[in-house]
Parts: C-alpha cells; sequence; structure tokens
C-alpha cells in the first residue's frame, strides 16, 4: 500500500489517479463530537480494525493517541503487531485472538478476549508456561448478539480458574450490543444492557475486585448512555457515519475515494459497454472510463446503473458490469474531459448513500476499499 503525507496541504489537488484520501481534521471532529457525549472520567476505546475500517490503521491510532484516546481494538493479533511496529504504546484489545496467535499477542503485550471455556483454558495455560503474572484479559460475555462469549452460567467456571493461577487478570468485562442503532428494538437493547449489569455485578463479586466494564458501541454512545458504564468503544462513528441521518449531520467521512476520466466515448445507439454487453444504448451515449474496479473495492453488484460517481457535482451511472480495474460511467450531458476528477464517496456523495443501493451498509463499501489504491493523508 502506497501512503503519501499531504497533512500540511489545507485544500487537495484534484485527482490524477484512483486514491483514498484519509482527512484527519474529519477525525478530529468525531471524535470530539463522540466524546462529547460521554461523562468526564468515561474512557474511550478505538476501534482501528480493518486497516481502521479500510483507511490506515497507523495513521489513524497516530491521530487518536494525540487526542487522548485510552484504548485500541483490533480484530486479529497481526492487525495489533502492525500498531506496535509503529510504536504505538496504547493497551491494544484483540477481539478475536486464536490460540496460534498466542505467542505474537504475549510478545507484543496486545490483550486477549476470551471469549470460551476453551479459549480461558488455553491461554492460562500458555501463560503459565511463558511464566507470566497478572497478564490483562478481556472477558466477552454473549447477551443476546450469539457470536461469541461466554454466558451467565460460566461466571462460577471462570472465577474457578483464575482463583488457581496468577498469570492472568481480568482487565476488563464486556459485551456487545446487536442492535443499538435500531430504536424498534429499543427492549431488546434494554434488556441486554441489564443482563451485561447483572452478569458483571456477579463477576467483580466473584472475583473480589471490579474490572472495568464496557459494551457501548458508537449507536450505544449516542442512543444509551445508560451503558457507557466506565469505557465505550467506538468504530463507525470515528469515521464518520452514526448510523442516523441526524447525528450523521455531526460526523464527518473521513475518507474520500476519487478516481479520474482515463477516456470518454461516443456510444451510437444500439452499441454496447462492456462485458456481455452489460449496457446497449437506448441512444446516443457518452460514457467515461475510469481507472478502478471490483478488485479496488467496487462490487459487481454497483453495475447497471445501481452505483454511480459524481463528476463536477453530477452522478455518473455505472454502465455495464463493473470490471477488475476499471467501471465506464455515463457522463451524458455532464461537461467533463479526460482528466477530470471523479468522486466514488466522500463527504458530498456518502459511502451510505451509495451503499443502500444495492442495500448494503456503509462498513462493507469502505472497508472494501483494496490495499492497492494510494491513501493521501491530510487535513482539509
Amino acid at each position: 500500500m502506497l501512503l503519501k503525507n499531504l497533512e500540511n496541504k489545507r485544500n487537495m489537488p484534484k485527482a490524477t489517479e484512483t486514491l483514498l484520501e484519509i482527512d484527519l481534521n474529519a477525525l478530529d471532529n468525531n471524535y470530539k463530537y463522540l466524546t462529547s457525549k460521554l461523562k468526564p472520567n468515561t474512557k474511550v476505546l478505538a476501534v482501528v480494525k480493518a486497516f481502521a475500517y479500510g483507511s490506515d490503521s497507523v495513521v489513524i491510532a497516530k491521530e487518536l493517541v494525540v487526542l487522548g484516546v485510552d484504548y485500541f481494538a483490533v480484530a486479529y493479533a497481526n492487525e495489533g503487531e502492525t500498531l506496535r511496529n509503529a510504536k504505538i504504546e496504547t493497551p491494544i484489545l484483540v477481539l478475536h485472538p486464536l490460540p496460534i496467535n498466542f505467542e505474537v499477542i504475549v510478545d507484543r503485550c496486545l490483550e486477549p478476549s476470551i471469549y470460551s471455556r476453551k479459549t480461558l483454558k488455553e491461554f492460562v495455560a500458555f501463560a503459565e508456561e511463558k511464566k507470566q503474572k497478572d497478564y490483562p484479559i478481556h472477558l466477552k460475555f454473549n447477551t443476546g448478539l450469539n457470536r461469541l462469549g461466554f454466558v451467565e452460567s460460566d461466571v462460577d467456571f471462570i472465577v474457578e480458574t483464575l482463583s488457581k493461577t496468577t498469570t492472568v487478570k481480568v482487565k476488563s468485562a464486556f459485551s456487545h450490543l446487536a442492535a443499538s442503532e435500531d430504536l424498534k428494538l429499543k427492549d431488546f437493547t434494554k434488556r441486554q444492557i441489564e443482563d451485561f449489569r447483572k452478569i458483571s455485578e456477579e463477576l467483580s463479586e466473584k472475583l473480589g475486585y471490579k474490572p472495568l466494564l464496557h459494551c457501548a458501541n458508537t449507536s450505544g454512545i449516542i442512543n444509551y448512555p445508560e451503558a457507557h458504564f466506565d469505557m465505550v468503544r467506538t468504530g463507525i462513528g470515528l469515521y464518520g457515519f452514526g448510523n442516523d441521518k441526524e447525528e450523521n449531520k455531526h460526523l464527518k467521512p473521513v475518507g474520500t475515494l476519487k478516481t479520474v476520466i482515463s477516456q470518454i466515448h461516443t456510444v451510437q445507439k444500439n452499441e454496447s459497454v462492456g462485458y456481455n454487453r452489460g449496457f446497449i444504448a437506448e441512444k446516443t451515449t457518452m460514457s467515461a472510463t475510469l481507472p478502478i474496479g471490483h478488485a479496488d473495492g467496487i462490487p459487481r453488484s454497483y453495475g447497471k446503473g445501481k452505483g454511480w460517481v459524481t463528476i463536477h457535482g453530477k452522478k455518473a451511472p455505472i454502465l455495464g458490469n463493473v470490471c477488475m480495474d476499471m467501471i465506464m460511467v455515463d457522463v451524458t450531458g455532464i461537461e467533463c474531459q479526460e482528466g477530470d476528477e471523479a468522486i466514488v464517496f466522500g463527504p458530498s456523495s456518502t459511502a451510505e448513500e451509495l451503499s443502500a443501493t444495492i442495500n448494503s451498509i456503509s462498513y462493507e463499501l469502505i472497508t472494501a476499499v483494496s490495499q492497492r489504491v494510494k491513501r493521501v493523508v491530510c487535513r482539509n
């Protein structure tokens, strides 16, 4: 992945190739808005998994360190190792550790989420073998998402297991809200919060000490202040999406995916564009070819007019099928020329709007941006 640092540029030049522009001022805005929802002593865990939601985990993490973030979370150990290699010393929670990665986790001072009896026994055994003392672990409890996590009946097993060793210590207990953005499911979410509260109280009493408690994600921060506990986790909100139109007004998309017009064609009536004649012109049509395709993160499902790019403020629908390295768009009626910039998504034409056309979500589109796309860091 290529990364060019243009932080001192206040206004980015027009794109001359396909690139993802990462706006650190937008990140600052989002962090400050989300933390404004919290009580002064509530800690913040920033989720920077999946290349910081398709951007750049090191760039994002370093900026968040400056802003005062308390914790990071990644999905897998190698993501945490990348941050450590960049000399980031903030505590890092690994949300889905695998036994094969325990060596890396301990070697790089990463903190595993322990979510089952099996993983608890295996990590305790590993920590004992490595002669660890009070190594921080985080206990994940399942309160309704039914993905990973202990259940309430596991508390006695956890406490008994930990009473037999001094190699590990519980740094936090947490759960994950399944539908905090959907207020139609408010009763379900409130049950999750209360179930977690009950489990954590029982756990703390039986452990003899109180670990950090957290269960609120971005939508939980916004919609359920009673679920903030000791720490909150925010992922998608940092990158500019609040899962709500009103909240999105306060947030700014961090990433802008840009490309350029390589060539413009005049397509006559009954002529076709692209593979398998995916578009057949019903009238004379102007087609622009752009150097971006499904290998760059634009799925074929956006083809045949479902997706679009913006050129000089006007929507240019995708013509025919998305190719591996190119798309063709309809620029009929748009004054443009070869070399002009095209925006796939950004602050004005958002990833949320584009993903909705194929019944998807912003998460899927922004995390799909290929690592071959150049990242450019700026402060707009």
